[in-house]
């Protein structure tokens, strides 16, 4: 199976505007979604656009302005297609 990659960025413009936060909404997240086989979650630096961030790039999509307010729209919108299904 591949797994959808999450990848934060941990420069320390994004580290500084937010991103150390996002961390754990982030991982907490992935667990509440039943999403740990589905995702590989990892951290990296610099996306090249600082000015931008705090950064987020979600199976190749890159997010910018990414806050503790607009995460979870960010991953239910990235994520949808993976989220368990309850029945």
């Amino acid at each position: 199976m591949h797994r959808r990659e999450i990848v934060i960025c941990l420069g320390s413009s994004c580290f500084s505007r937010g991103n150390k936060n996002l961390l754990k909404q982030i991982q907490r997240y992935i667990n509440q979604h039943g999403l740990v086989e589905k995702v590989h979650f990892k951290g990296d630096h610099c996306f090249g656009s600082c000015s931008e961030g705090p950064n987020l790039m979600v199976g190749g999509r890159i997010y910018h302005a990414v806050h503790e307010d607009n995460i979870n729209s960010i991953l239910n919108e990235a994520l949808q297609d993976l989220k368990v299904q309850e029945n």
